[in-house]
């Protein structure tokens, strides 16, 4: 596998310093909101429902199967926790579609120096929704399979062992498909060359997604994790991936 983790982890420390620049911060304050109230309402709720679900678990097994609850309960806490929190993520990326481009937009203009040409109004963001939204639905549609197949594996014995990391590993490849596709898509890339790009250097790309989907479980912190991925995607794009595709 080509990349390297800790490179990816750094687009995302660097994407919290690209939200606090001058010409970066009133871009950022939409995704902010959102984020604001998805998150502070999934920390609360999703806690709630995995402590649910769990006492549901245990109490389905047989008496006899008493001893798998020590195995099962941990791992099935943190695949709920990994499925609740992506699917926050995906709700409040499907509502801030239009602005995370626009954000990404200019964040790529002040790294490279260079306009996109892409018109800077509100009329072509409000013009941008439904190809912004028709993009979420289809990352939706090649992501819940995946996951499906994760979920489904955690009911599995002996199999049921490594879903945890399975779904952590899978969840880091989602995101790094998730907010690299905002800048990608600013130079009207398909999907299929967004997953390219992605490719291109794996564990670069797990490294930031990875980092960003702990930081959405991290409370106060996921608030700003979005427009910090957002900037960070932007950076790996123009420094990493840019380069090894074509318009």
């Amino acid at each position: 596998m080509n990349g390297n983790i800790a490179s990816g982890v750094g687009y995302l420390k660097e994407g919290l310093g690209l939200i606090t620049k001058p010409g970066i911060r009133p871009f950022v304050l939409i995704p902010l909101v959102i984020n604001f109230i998805l998150f502070g309402g999934a920390l609360w709720w999703g806690i709630q429902q995995v402590m649910l679900l769990m006492g549901m678990l245990v109490g389905w097994l047989p008496g006899w199967l008493d001893w798998l609850s020590w195995i099962l309960v941990p791992v099935f806490f943190l695949l709920a926790l990994l499925l609740i929190f992506y699917g926050f993520s995906i709700v409040a990326n499907l509502i801030a579609s239009p602005f995370n481009g626009y954000l990404a937009e200019k964040t790529e203009e002040l790294l490279t120096g260079k306009p996109l040409g892409i018109e800077n109004n509100w009329k072509t963001i409000l013009m941008l929704v439904p190809r912004s939204i028709g993009r979420e639905l289809r990352k939706l549609l090649y992501y819940i399979p995946l996951l499906l197949l994760v979920f489904v594996a955690s009911f599995i014995p002996g199999v049921n062992v490594v879903a945890a990391p399975l779904g952590f590993l899978l969840a880091a490849w989602m995101m790094a498909i998730q907010y690299l596709d905002y800048p990608i898509d600013n130079h009207m890339m398909s999907f299929a060359q967004v997953k390219q790009g992605v490719r291109h250097k794996q564990l670069t790309s797990l490294g930031f997604g990875g980092a960003v989907m702990l930081g959405t479980m991290i409370p106060l912190f996921n608030l700003v994790i979005m427009p910090a991925a957002v900037c960070g995607a932007t950076a790996y794009w123009v420094r990493e991936v840019k380069g090894s595709m074509v318009e």
